[in-house]
């Protein structure tokens, strides 16, 4: 029986060994090749024979596994790609839903071992968790927040002022601050500035 060929994205080097540890422990799987850039994985994996790519998200110089999943699944449909991540980023679900990403796996808080979602997504399933990991911020729980005040706080974690947000969300700037002051009471954060710091450290608010 021909082995499924296994590829892995993921800037850390502990990720990738701890992927490849298990890849070498299952006989169904073959590791052929390893990137540490979302932005190079297109362009390695054209011409190379890949049945299944492990996609870690967030990436150190700035790329995400996103927009290269995005990328693969226009010219190779046929890979079947497992989202992974360590972020309770609420949108980063939603997202990969849309671009057709086979799977979604969360490295510290998932049930199921990353090889039985392997084999389940290889078996044609769509593997996806129930939820977002619950995590503190502040005082709060990050499943307190509305969908709304996670949009501004995705936008706050930019650095974008108030006037700007507003724009982009087509709100008003009193509509805007409203939903910080009700963030700022949630988690018992003394500023905006603070607020921002402690989602984009808890994973929640990250805008690729």
């Amino acid at each position: 029986m021909e082995k499924i060929k296994v590829m892995i994205v993921d800037d850390q080097y502990i990720a990738r060994q701890l992927f490849e540890m298990y890849i070498k422990s299952s006989e169904k799987y073959k590791l052929v090749m390893q990137v540490d850039s979302a932005a190079l994985a297109p362009k390695a994996l054209k011409g190379n024979p890949v049945d299944l790519i492990l996609m870690d998200i967030l990436m150190s110089d700035g790329s995400n596994g996103l927009s290269a999943a995005c990328e693969i699944k226009k010219f190779r449909p046929e890979v079947k790609i497992i989202a992974v991540t360590s972020m309770p980023e609420t949108s980063w679900l939603t997202r990969a839903r849309e671009i057709g990403i086979d799977s979604f796996w969360y490295k510290e808080a998932s049930k199921e071992t990353i090889l039985q979602v392997m084999d389940r997504t290889m078996r044609g399933e769509f593997v996806y968790p129930d939820k977002v990991p619950q995590v503190k911020v502040g005082m709060a729980t990050s499943h307190e927040f509305t969908e709304r005040e996670m949009e501004v706080l995705r936008l706050m974690t930019t650095g974008a002022s108030n006037a700007a947000i507003a724009e982009k969300l087509v709100i008003s700037e009193s509509t805007v601050k409203n939903h910080i002051h009700r963030m700022l009471e949630k988690t018992g954060c003394e500023s905006r500035t603070e607020l921002a710091i402690e989602a984009r450290i808890s994973g929640i608010a990250i805008k690729i």
